[in-house]
């Protein structure tokens, strides 16, 4: 069942809303002229309006029960705000040129993490198509829009969204976003988008006056959870189907991000994802062209992406939080909160050869056992990053990794996840080391529910990254700090960092070895005193064989080499990559006592 305002090209325009248990709804068109239309109601909920003389542009509420005006649920456009009137858009008047993309398959993706608001200065859609071909220079090939869904104000992370239909009015609204996506398309980049189907945010939030959208039985850090399994829950999950749908199909999404699916709870016997997974292959296969779903989860657990046959919800990638965790404690010696289930070198080998680390394995963070074996999964079922929105933005002072290791350690990390069988994911800057902190911003109109804000960050950051002064979320200058510092990429070591990078995506789409995602060609070990890792990646006749040293000091060692003819292809610190200058041989033998430097990695290619 389609909602919201369907304008059509003959002029008319069809309301739809569900709002299963109450007596009366009407359309209020506020301008440009003011007039009531009466909805009839069907036997599922859903109110039904249509109108002749309604243009786009149009604004308008639903009018409950005679009394109280509320935006439209659905709505596709919020010009005033959370609080104002809908808007009605017509979809088809857009001029897309994009009708031979075809796509970017997942396991080729590199994906690029980014805030519409701190990416630039001018914090719209439109100002981020002037960098998309100095993305695709580098080798990103898909960026990972955070969400766009209307939120209060001006600046937020997005993860307090409304309208989970209608795409931010301060970013540019329904165009500006559709002209990014045609650009990014043009560009021959995929687009994915970051959905929030878990919670919705706390201003604005009038959907409960329309039906039950929320259920008591369960509970989410961000407040009651969403109604996926309890009475009347067939029109929620058709709200949110819809939406995903409504992405795919009018804006030309490529892939959608789905937020912390562990907050979405259904004891049915057909999860809500299983479903979501369903409709969307269904299109896929309409459209001639593979549509994805990516899940970003908090539980280790591989029904996520096990196929629906075999009672998996068959979504087609998840996060590893385990391979994030693994790399940036060996990288940081940070082990306060989650970190203290990591730590050792042979968690991020494990990390590399099976995904999950704690895979049915006692946490003591957790205090209970905790994940699934996921080592039969294909690596391309997988996502990984040295840093994202959540691990940097949930720190206190949102420091990058370019302010918490040194420059050697920011190569091997971008060597630990770019040499990975998983699909690489950056967070916007990481690039380059851009070194603005990303911290968490609102823009919130209820002096009450700011305050609560606060006082909600700092409890978080009681267990953990406490050092420091506490940055105000509703203060203006906290995004301001948060926006990328263009221009450093294009000298010294953010230059450096940036060629490094580029050549590492190179040599991933070039050498068989890295290109085929296939976890059963790969080793990985380690020396824990020594805290080196040894990685050995081969697809047919292609072989490589990469030694990454977490040491803060020069390690001898005598390797275990696999079989072949041992060429160094890259050495981190080489001088022309401003290193201190490499000492590894040019070729290995297995006779040889080795040496490597502090905190860098060299890769071979047999």
């Amino acid at each position: 069942m389609k909602i919201g305002a369907e304008y059509h090209s003959s002029g008319d325009c069809e309301f739809t809303v569900w709002a299963p248990t109450l007596q009366e709804v009407a359309v209020q068109i506020v301008a440009p002229k003011q007039r009531l239309l009466p909805m009839q109601k069907d036997a599922s909920g859903y109110w039904k309006a249509v109108a002749s003389d309604v243009d786009p542009g149009t604004l308008y509420f639903y009018k409950l029960e005679g009394t109280n005006d509320r935006p439209d649920p659905a709505s596709r456009f919020q010009p005033q705000g959370v609080h104002g009137p809908s808007q009605v858009v017509d979809q088809s008047a857009f001029s897309w040129s994009d009708s031979n993309w075809t796509g970017i398959p997942l396991e080729e993706m590199i994906i690029y993490e980014l805030h519409v608001g701190a990416f630039t200065p001018e914090e719209t859609f439109e100002a981020i198509i002037p960098r998309l071909e100095a993305l695709k220079e580098i080798g990103i090939n898909t960026i990972e829009v955070m969400p766009i869904a209307q939120f209060p104000g001006e600046r937020n992370w997005g993860y307090d969204g409304t309208y989970v239909y209608a795409v931010q009015n301060s970013y540019g609204g329904p165009e500006g976003f559709k002209n990014l996506v045609n650009a990014c398309h043009q560009h021959g980049m995929a687009v994915v988008l970051d959905v929030v189907y878990n919670h919705f945010g706390p201003e604005g939030n009038y959907i409960s006056n329309f039906g039950p959208y929320f259920t008591q039985t369960y509970k989410t850090p961000w407040g009651s959870a969403i109604n996926y399994d309890d009475a009347k829950s067939d029109g929620v999950r058709n709200f949110f189907i819809e939406n995903a749908l409504y992405w795919f199909n009018e804006y030309h999404i490529d892939a959608l991000r789905l937020d912390a699916i562990h907050a979405i709870y259904d004891l049915g016997a057909k999860h809500f994802l299983q479903e979501l997974g369903e409709r969307v292959e269904a299109l896929s296969q309409a459209r001639g062209r593979k549509l994805y779903l990516i899940a970003e989860s908090d539980l280790n657990d591989v029904r996520v992406i096990r196929d629906r046959k075999e009672g998996g919800h068959a979504m087609d990638a998840q996060w590893s939080d385990d391979f994030h965790h693994s790399l940036h404690t060996l990288l940081t010696g940070e082990l306060k909160g989650y970190y203290q289930d990591f730590g050792k070198c042979e968690y991020l080998a494990k990390a590399f050869k099976e995904s999950f680390v704690y895979s049915w394995k006692y946490s003591s963070a957790r205090e209970r056992y905790h994940g699934s074996d996921a080592r039969d999964f294909a690596g391309h079922k997988f996502v990984v990053c040295s840093q994202n929105h959540d691990q940097v933005g949930n720190r206190m002072l949102g420091e990058r990794l370019s302010q918490l290791i040194s420059f050697e350690a920011l190569k091997l990390a971008a060597g630990a996840v770019l040499l990975s069988p998983y699909i690489p994911l950056l967070f916007m800057g990481e690039e380059y080391g851009e070194d603005s902190p990303f911290l968490y911003f609102v823009d919130h109109s209820d002096p009450d529910l700011v305050e609560a804000v606060r006082k909600g960050r700092k409890e978080e950051f009681k267990h953990f990254h406490l050092e420091g002064e506490f940055q105000d979320p509703q203060s203006p200058e906290t995004l301001c700090k948060s926006q990328l510092k263009w221009e450093k990429r294009n000298s010294g070591k953010h230059k450096v960092l940036l060629e490094f990078y580029q050549r590492l995506i190179q040599l991933r789409q070039s050498i068989p070895a890295l290109k085929n995602l296939d976890k059963q060609n790969l080793e990985a070990s380690c020396s824990e005193a020594d805290k080196l890792l040894f990685l050995h990646r081969w697809s047919d006749n292609s072989q490589i064989f990469c030694i990454m040293n977490f040491n803060d000091k020069d390690v001898s060692f005598q390797p275990n080499l696999p079989k072949g003819n041992w060429q160094k292809i890259l050495d981190s610190s080489d001088s022309n990559w401003m290193g201190s200058g490499a000492v590894l041989p040019e070729k290995l033998s297995t006779e040889q006592e080795l040496k490597i430097k502090p905190q860098s990695f060299a890769l071979y290619e047999s």
